[in-house]
């Protein structure tokens, strides 16, 4: 029984877990299609929504769109409108001018009409003032018995005459205008240029003296069978000189940039006391290198001071050189100094580039620091060396051209060249060997008396004048101008001469009668 019983609770609870399952299968089916109503429903929904948006938003679009093409249209008609009112203006300026052309064409048709009518007046005119001048020769010829060609060749010879006359007195006053102008101008300049320029006259030298404390010290200088002294004459490239003279060493040589480094070493070796070959070529070569820095900075210095910067450092070192070459006497770092300051004082006068006047001044003599190891003129050195610097074109003509070897081609070549002659000219600055000025003073005298009606010529003042006397029955007063600035002309081409060279031409008119 209890296991009957236990069979039937067993089938009873499988039955009640069949109808649960089936029911709770049912009921989970029920739940799941009413979410899946509402799923669906929302879905409508949603799409209803999105559809009314997406409509709502063409609507906008389309309306955006209209309110943009109505307002490009609007722009085209208003700038129809406007092109309309301007081709309105334009048609009424045309109409304007062509009504004023008309006018003008009936106007140059009155004149055209009156001006036909007065060339046909005036070639009548011409004809009758032909005919006139016609008898008016005829009649000439018969009052005076001249052919035509002798009366032409006369006419002519008077009128040559007249104009050689006003000529030479209108070359006179332009003259004399041009002297009264320039005079004050160039007195003011020149004595400017002297008072911040002029230097004492520096004799060339081709030796230097050193003093020494002893007689002894000279015993040393020479060495053991004179083995100092050839080492020293080796190592600097120089002459010692050692004489009679108590407490002197005298050190001779053409280069002075090497009788510099010797007289600096020789003065170095007597402070130091020990002199023998080793020692003197460490000092010499010591020596060397500060005269090499020397030379830099003396360059660099006058660079400075005369305002000429940015040079190459090559260009520094030869116009360093400079200060150990003189020409005539004069010290040529000194004289291009001078030059350069000069050039600056006329250009500012001039009102032109006072700087690039300066630098072509300070390097017109660059040339002569390696002229004795380069074949050729100092200027044509020069320019050489400053195409390799690429100079400007005005520095390169103004070296070139200082002493006119070249044509020049800037005002700078010009005005180097005036303030080369006055640094060169000024008192004291060069020295001239005697025979050559006898020379100079002799040639000036036969220039001026090559000249048609001179009797004597005279070169007065250190050749710096010539007074000149003419015949007065052969040249008259006007002829005088014209012979004087002939005579000018001639020296100026025949003659190398620092400065200027006045030129005095004297007429007179002697009267001579006797009373008996």
């Amino acid at each position: 029984m209890d296991t009957i019983t236990f069979v039937i609770i067993a089938i009873l609870f499988a039955l009640l877990g069949f109808v649960g399952k089936t029911l709770l299968g049912r009921l989970k089916k029920k739940s799941a299609e009413r979410e899946a109503e509402r799923a669906l429903a929302h879905a409508r929904s949603e799409a209803e929504r999105i559809t009314k948006e997406s409509a709502l938003a063409a609507k906008e679009e389309s309306l955006r769109r209209r309110e943009e093409f109505e307002a490009q249209t609007n722009e085209a008609r208003r700038e129809l409108r406007e092109m309309e009112r301007r081709l309105s203006r334009r048609e009424d300026n045309l109409d304007r001018k062509v009504d004023l052309l008309s006018k003008k064409e009936r106007v140059l048709e009155n004149l055209e009409r009156k001006l036909s009518a007065q060339s046909k007046d005036l070639e009548g005119k011409n004809q009758e003032l032909d005919r006139l001048l016609e008898e008016e020769k005829a009649a000439l010829r018969r009052i005076s018995g001249l052919t035509r060609e002798q009366a032409k060749d006369l006419l002519l010879k008077r009128i040559e005459k007249e104009v050689e006359t006003e000529a030479a007195e209108l070359l006179h006053r332009a003259t004399q205008r041009a002297k009264e102008v320039a005079e004050q101008k160039a007195r003011n300049i020149v004595s400017l240029a002297i008072q911040r320029c002029a230097a004492d006259h520096t004799a060339e030298n081709v030796v230097s003296t050193i003093d020494i404390p002893n007689d002894d010290m000279k015993g040393r200088i020479i060495g053991r069978e004179g083995r100092n002294i050839r080492s020293f004459e080796k190592a600097t490239g120089v002459d010692v000189i050692i004489d009679d003279t108590p407490s002197v060493v005298v050190v001779s040589g053409f280069d002075s940039i090497r009788r510099e480094i010797a007289r600096r070493a020789m003065e170095k070796l007597i402070l130091d006391g020990r002199i023998h070959p080793a020692r003197i070529e460490e000092v010499v070569e010591a020596t060397k290198k500060e005269i090499e820095q020397h030379i830099f900075e003396v360059g660099n210095q006058t660079a400075l001071e005369v305002g000429v910067p940015r040079l190459h450092p090559r260009e520094i070192v030869l116009l360093g050189r400079l200060k150990f070459r003189t020409s005539y006497g004069q010290n040529v770092l000194q004289h291009s100094t001078e030059v350069a300051i000069l050039s600056g004082i006329m250009a500012a006068e001039l009102g032109l580039d006072v700087a690039l006047a300066k630098r072509c001044g300070l390097l017109h003599d660059i040339g002569k620091a390696v002229d004795h190891q380069v074949e050729g003129s100092h200027p044509q050195i020069g320019a050489d060396l400053a195409r390799r610097f690429e100079e400007r074109p005005e520095v390169i003509n103004a070296i070139a051209g200082h002493h006119e070897d070249v044509e020049p081609t800037s005002i700078y070549t010009i005005l180097v060249a005036a303030a080369d002659a006055v640094s060169a000219s000024r008192p004291g600055a060069r020295r001239e060997t005697l025979e050559n000025y006898i020379k100079r003073l002799q040639r000036l005298e036969d220039i001026a008396n090559s000249f048609p009606g001179v009797e004597q010529a005279y070169a007065i003042q250190a050749g710096r004048e010539v007074r000149v006397i003419l015949n007065s029955e052969k040249i008259g007063d006007k002829e005088a101008v014209k012979t004087c600035q002939a005579i000018a002309k001639e020296i100026e081409q025949e003659l190398s001469y620092p400065g200027e060279v006045k030129v005095t031409v004297i007429r007179e008119t002697r009267a001579v009668d006797y009373a008996r």
